[in-house]
């Protein structure tokens, strides 16, 4: 049986590099894209492997130019994509990323004899449709519905390395969060999630929402993460409505800020809690952190 060749896009992120990891266990070819290659050669700051090593192969290119993803499908049967833009750069947009970036890479796909094309997109993006951050991937979504390619849409809710962002936070000994804390979510380890990606390349359904083993509050998250620390917890309770007057001023200044304000504002007034795969634990990725840390 001849080796097939997998793209994954967005390699050089959480779940991009555990992906690639996971894609390589099971006897493909993989060949990662990446905006930086050197990227690969370190572990990522949330406990994701270095993969300059599990790839077979490393191409670069960027999402904001399609001229960069020309032929980055050649010779490929399989692509996964993870990318997306994860914090606010200037002159760059969600649209310019999570859109027109893998629109491009999926008219590559199509010109190149691609077999079937894997994304990663939200969980509950139904009730965010007026978010940008969200609304530019479901338009990739439907683009990618409307080209009559095979394809699955993974939907999480949230990854471990979304929740190693509120561990920073406490780290100073004292945390805002926004709302009361009481909304839930079951945040997946990257690991965890790769091997949903995987078997859903290989499987039949187009679309796989999913979570992990465990669900918290929000603010049992951020309990954890002080636990973890050895510190007393610490949170003060900001109202919605001044999120909700950052988001309004935000606007005026800076439009992809406001996009990311938008999203977690959302996000921590709403429950994401979704059907549950894997084994590992938040509680266990908090002291993992710790023990690299310090």
């Amino acid at each position: 049986m001849q080796q097939k060749t997998v793209l994954v896009a967005g390699a050089s992120g959480y779940l991009g590099r555990y992906a690639v990891k996971e894609f390589s266990e099971r006897g493909y070819r993989v060949r990662a894209l990446v905006r930086n290659p050197d990227s690969l050669r370190a572990p990522g700051p949330n406990l994701e492997p270095a993969i300059a090593g599990i790839a077979d192969e490393l191409v670069q290119g960027d999402a904001t130019d399609p001229a960069s993803l020309k032929d980055v499908c050649r010779g490929v049967d399989i692509v996964f994509s993870c990318m997306g833009l994860t914090k606010p750069q200037d002159n760059v947009t969600n649209e310019a990323v999570d859109h027109l970036g893998n629109l491009a890479l999926l008219r590559d796909a199509e010109e190149c004899g691609v077999r079937k094309f894997v994304y990663v997109s939200v969980f509950n993006a139904e009730l965010m449709a007026d978010v940008e951050v969200v609304e530019a991937h479901e338009r990739f979504v439907r683009d990618l519905k409307a080209s009559g390619m095979p394809y699955a849409v993974i939907r999480p809710t949230g990854f471990f390395s979304d929740m190693g962002m509120f561990f920073s936070m406490v780290r100073s000994g004292h945390m805002f969060l926004l709302g009361d804390g009481t909304n839930r979510i079951n945040p997946i380890h990257g690991a965890d999630l790769a091997t949903v990606c995987v078997n859903a390349a290989e499987g039949t359904e187009e679309e796989v929402p999913v979570g992990g083993p465990d669900t918290y509050t929000f603010q049992e998250t951020v309990d954890m993460a002080f636990e973890a620390l050895g510190k007393k917890p610490w949170t003060t309770h900001l109202p919605v409505w001044i999120g909700e007057a950052a988001l309004f001023m935000a606007g005026f200044v800076n439009k992809s800020i406001a996009n990311v304000l938008a999203f977690a504002l959302t996000v921590n007034t709403i429950d994401n809690v979704a059907p549950a795969a894997g084994t590992r634990h938040l509680k266990d990725f908090y002291r993992e952190l710790v023990a690299k840390q310090g």
